[in-house]
């Protein structure tokens, strides 16, 4: 959520954001509706204080005219708190639904095909033999079943086994332990959050057909364990800034506007596993780490021998949410080309203001800034190792790293 202070006194810097978004958010709606409702509430406060004076000068003197001038004023009174009730409602609506100011060096465009490549690390693997992809290989290494998923949960969903489970849980366990040592808190969020804890985080109105409800309950399953990190210091004045969280869990999203989209598989899927970054820190240190944040999401992926690169989205294909974003892509030799493994943005104030986050500068108090990365998200970092690193025979090696974990540095079909 943006301050309304500047709406009204800099609606030009809100305008030209929404320009750069490409977006048909209606702030001069907003705007009236703010003036409307100042000015009704000011007519209220006013008739308050008429009626407040007047009831004395009845008690005093019980003069029936000014009897009847008060129930006047009651009826105006009355309809002004409904009109005021109404317009803060509208509102307050459109106000979770403006999106974040764009950071400066955002670069401008109208889609995904702006965004700017910054840099790649490690050079795709020339295989002498024919490519499988991942769910060739998971099949023939009986490491990925998609039928029996579908059967009993429909499209989009999987069975991992064997080795496949151990090296799902090694990445998350390697990722953790690595954060761990960089200062980050390990954190195991609930799975499910209140409407009032979700909407903090995100933009409920463009993302509620992206996460599952619960059935008359007043929850939702979370779509990432940033959401519910978020959340956690919802109304507190923090101090020791920054808090840095490691977040683990299951993802829960329904794909919706991904029909026909990476169908097979398990890269674009229903359910997933992600170790995600959070930091809640001063508004000055906020640019510094989103570098670290996006360094930190590189390391893990050098030492996992992923081939990669990182991209800034442009001014159209930033999420509302944010300010400024870096994707990481992975490189996939069966589709030849690089594909989104996680994203690291900056969020600024935005979601602070939602939940009334704050921290005490001097005695002033202020809205701390967040901010999130994906630090992997393992279905897809699955299929990025199984893929670069299959072997002419079918096995699959498995990344150095990794090989503590796992106690093996191969997968075989058993």
């Amino acid at each position: 959520m943006l301050d309304i202070k500047l709406i009204r006194e800099n609606p030009e810097i809100v305008k030209k954001s929404l320009e750069r978004r490409h977006s048909d958010f209606p702030l001069d709606k907003l705007i009236s509706v703010d003036k409307k409702w100042r000015d009704s509430l000011q007519q209220m406060e006013k008739l308050k204080a008429v009626r407040n004076k007047v009831s004395l000068e009845i008690a005093k003197k019980k003069d029936e005219t000014k009897i009847k001038e008060m129930k006047k004023v009651n009826e105006d009174i009355k309809r002004l708190e409904t009109e005021v009730g109404e317009l803060e409602a509208v509102e307050k609506m459109l106000m979770l639904a403006l999106p974040n100011i764009l950071d400066a060096s955002v670069p401008d465009g109208a889609g995904e095909q702006d965004n700017i490549e910054l840099r790649r690390w490690g050079e795709p693997k020339k295989l002498d033999f024919p490519v499988k992809d991942h769910v060739d290989l998971g099949a023939s290494l009986d490491l990925i079943d998609i039928e029996r998923a579908a059967k009993v949960s429909g499209a989009r969903f999987y069975y991992l086994k064997s080795d496949l489970v151990r090296l799902n849980y090694s990445i998350m366990m390697f990722a953790l332990n690595e954060l761990a040592e960089k200062g980050y808190c390990p954190i195991e969020p609930p799975y499910m959050l209140s409407r009032k804890a979700i909407e903090g985080a995100v933009v409920l109105s463009a993302f509620e057909d992206t996460i599952y409800k619960i059935d008359k309950e007043d929850l939702y399953l979370i779509g990432t364990s940033e959401h519910a990190i978020a959340a956690m210091h919802m109304d507190e004045m923090l101090g020791n800034l920054p808090l840095k969280y490691a977040g683990i869990s299951p993802c829960f999203r329904k794909e919706a506007g991904a029909h026909g989209k990476d169908t097979k598989g398990i890269f674009r899927v229903h359910q997933f596993d992600k170790v995600e970054q959070f930091i809640f820190c001063k508004p000055k240190d906020s640019p510094k780490y989103h570098e670290e944040l996006i360094k930190n999401a590189e390391d893990l992926l050098k030492k996992l021998e992923i081939p990669h690169r990182v991209i800034v989205l442009c001014s159209a294909d930033t999420g509302m949410v944010a300010a400024k974003t870096y994707d990481f892509e992975y490189w996939m030799p069966a589709q030849g080309k690089y594909r989104e493994g996680g994203s690291d943005s900056n969020c600024t104030d935005y979601q602070a203001r939602r939940l009334n986050i704050k921290y005490d500068e001097a005695g002033k108090r202020e809205f701390v800034h967040t901010l999130n990365s994906t630090a992997i998200a393992t279905q897809r970092a699955l299929v990025a190792i199984l893929e670069n690193n299959q072997q002419k025979d079918g096995s699959v090696l498995i990344p150095e790293a990794l090989q503590p974990y796992m106690g093996k540095k191969v997968i075989k079909r058993k």
